[in-house]
Order: structure tokens, then sequence, then C-alpha cells
């Protein structure tokens, strides 16, 4: 009786064993165990391999779990009838139905929910050998189970699209950094993860310093007059304009034009703005930011001059606007989250219309749709279907917007009130 105690204690534990394998070796990160194996560890690399051939590992687990918990069963269905006659049938039932439950499923599995990196690195070396025991018993079933679904009409493959790949690293990065605890430390981390998967999507137009806001040279200025502008200039990079602002004949350096004064002695006249100037380099406003980037990198160039599609002048993008897209506005502790923004005591905030939308979210934790329109008064025309006066209110994906200023047929400041949610990320944005 001792002997087949511990027979059936030795199969439960076989059961637990297993169940714990399974449930690790199915919920642990692939990539994380990646990078495990990088670093070294060779357990990880082993469980990579099992990983590769999930469909065997799992039958091995099946198998092997039938296998003893029916032994395991009979033999105490044996011992009890034995003991106790044909009520032990009925008594072996009972024990046994609690003990797999319990000690063969439930324990095993929920701490291998807990521990999954860690149990999975310990089970996947005797799982591989089982594998590789009940392999050809893993073929045979395989086969026959891909032949029945096949009657059926399913198909066995599973491979996945691009899209599918960047949603599931999209949906990685939402799960893995949404819980409060680690939120609010892995904030811009989140941020700059998402906007690394956005350069594929996201046009130069949405990020463009718009033509309004350039500061432009007349190329036939005094050069007096153009010294005196590209000094009394934020920028060190200029365009100049010949005739008409769209007109755009070259772009002007600073340091070049601070050289050639140098080698003519101070003597301005002698100095051709023109000539100075390096040529233009125009690209589509439909560019994505990704191949722009790749571009900017290949002509080892940092400033491009944006058009749409009839060749009218939109505004310029530069290289330093992209790498901003990804980690954000560099700023000191002083500073507003987004320039143009200003928050209210009553959780509503001032915003110009043409701040982006791209902004707002990422540093206010919002979430408005940035897919019809890229700034906050583009926004507002699009769901309004109008140009509002000021004073006008509306109300969609949750924000009240409010026209506070308008010039002309263009939104210069408007009111937004977020809900209570997405209050409560604009005050931890503060």
């Amino acid at each position: 009786m001792i002997a087949i105690s511990l027979t059936i204690l030795l199969l439960l534990t076989v059961a637990a064993f297993l169940s714990a394998a399974e449930t690790a070796l199915t919920a642990a990160s692939k990539p994380l165990l990646h990078q495990l194996h990088e670093e070294g560890n060779q357990r990880a690399g082993t469980v990579n391999r099992l990983l590769d051939q999930r469909e065997h590992m799992i039958s091995t687990v099946l198998l092997g779990n039938n296998l003893v918990n029916i032994l395991a069963s009979a033999l105490t269905t044996s011992a009890m009838i034995e003991a106790f006659g044909d009520e032990g049938v009925l008594y072996a039932t009972v024990i046994m139905t609690v003990l797999v439950v319990i000690y063969g499923e439930i324990l095993p599995k929920t701490y291998a929910l807990i521990h999954t990196t860690t149990v999975a690195l310990y089970t996947g070396g005797v799982m591989s050998v089982l594998v590789a025991i009940f392999k050809p018993f893993n073929i045979a079933v395989e086969y026959f189970v891909n032949g029945a679904l096949r009657l059926f009409g399913v198909t066995t493959e599973t491979s996945r699209s691009a899209q599918q790949i960047m949603a599931e690293l999209r949906g990685t990065i939402e799960l893995q950094m949404a819980e409060q605890a680690i939120k609010e430390e892995v904030k811009h981390e989140r941020a700059m993860l998402r906007s690394v998967l956005d350069l594929t999507d996201v046009e130069v137009s949405e990020i463009i310093v718009h033509r309004k806001k350039l500061v432009t040279l007349d190329a036939d200025l005094p050069i007096a007059d153009i010294i005196e502008q590209v000094a009394a200039s934020p920028y060190s990079r200029i365009p100049l304009w010949r005739g008409e602002p769209d007109n755009i004949i070259g772009v002007l350096h600073a340091k070049n034009l601070l050289r050639a004064i140098e080698s003519a002695d101070g003597k301005t006249d002698a100095v051709d703005v023109a000539a100075l100037a390096s040529p233009p380099w125009f690209i589509p406003n439909t560019t994505k930011l990704l191949d722009q980037m790749n571009s900017f990198r290949a002509r080892r160039e940092h400033f491009a001059i944006v058009v749409d599609e009839y060749g009218a002048l939109m505004g310029i993008v530069t290289l330093e606007d992209i790498i901003e897209e990804i980690v954000g506005d560099i700023r000191d502790e002083h500073d507003l989250p987004v320039a143009g923004v200003r928050l209210q005591a009553d959780g509503s905030v001032l915003i110009d219309g043409s701040v982006t939308l791209r902004d707002l979210n990422r540093e206010l934790d919002w979430d408005l749709p940035d897919d019809k329109a890229s700034t906050l008064a583009g926004l507002v025309l699009h769901e309004s279907r109008t140009i509002p006066d000021p004073g006008q209110k509306f109300l969609f994906h949750g924000f009240r917007f409010e026209v506070l200023r308008r010039q002309r047929n263009q939104l210069t400041l408007i009111k937004v009130t977020p809900s209570r949610a997405n209050a409560q990320g604009a005050d931890k944005a503060a």
C-alpha cells in the first residue's frame, strides 16, 4: 500500500511539473528570452528552440499529463476497491479529482504564472528531452490533426503581415507600460516608442514649420540688411527667395556668410549671398518621416523645403524636427509642456490653434485623433464642418472646445476642457 501511495504521489508530481511547464512555456515572453540568450543565458536559448516547435511541445504535455493522470487514477481506484470494495470507486473518484485539480493543475499553474520566466528556464531542458522522445508520435498527431482541419476548410498556415506585427508591437508597449505603478515612470519612454513606430505612418506635412512661421530672406536685399537679419535670426539656415516668397533659390547658412565676410576682409559689398547659398532640396509633403530621415542621412543634409502637389511652398522640415518627433521637445523645468499651451486652474487648457495634436497627445496624455488633421485648429474645422466664430462651443472625442479667437479664417486660440479621465492626464503632465 505504501509503494502504491508513493507511486501515485510521484505520478501526480510529474503531472504538476508538466502543468507548470505548459503554463510557463506558453506564457513566456519570447523577446525577453531572446534578450537573455543574447546575454549568454543558454537555458533561454533552449527555451527559444522549444518555442519554435510549440505544437510538438503542447502535444507532449497533453500526452504526458493524460498518461500519468490516468495511471494514477487507475492505481488509486484499484487500491480503494481492494480496501473498501465497490465503494472504493467513489472514494477514488473524489480523492483523485481533488488531488489532480489542486495539486496537479491549480497550484503548479498559479506558480508558473507568477514566476513565468524562471519556471520556463528551469523546465525547458527536461521538456526538450521529452519532446525529442515523443517526436514520432507528435508528428503523427500533427499530420492527423492538420488533415482533419483541412477537411473542414481550415488552413493551418500562421503567417503574419507587417501590419499585424506592428499592431502587436504597439499592443505590447501599451500592455507592458499601462500599470499605474510604472505609468508615470516610463511615460516619456512609452511616448518615444510610440513615435518610433509612427515614423512609417506620419507625413512630413504633419510636423513642418509652416510657411507663415518661416524666416526667409529676399536675396535682392542690400547685403547690410541681409547680415542684420541673419544676425537677428535664431536659425542657422535661412531660405533665400527672389521675385516672390515661393521662389526659393537656395538656403543660406550663417557660418558660410561669416566665412565669406572674413575672407573679404570685412568688405561686405563683395559678398554674393546667392552664390553662398546651397541648392534648395524640395520634397513632397506626403513623404513619410522614416523615409525622410533615411534621406537626410544618405544626403548628409539637415534641411529640406516641403512643397505640395502643385509645387507651392508649404514650409520646411529639418532632421531636428524628426528627432524631436521621437524624443519630444528639449526644455527646462520652467518651460510649458508645449509651446502655445496654458493650463488653467479650472482644468481647462488654452491652446493656440497651430499646436499639433501629436504634441498634445504626447505631453498631456490625451487621445485626440490625428488621422484627419495635424493641428488643433484643423481638428475643430474637420469636426465642425464649418469655420466657427469666437464663442462657439463643440463637444466631441470626450473634450469640449470653445473658440476664443479667430483671425480671418484661422482659429488662433481655443479653450479645451477635457473629460475627467483626460483631465487627470493633463494634471500629471503639468
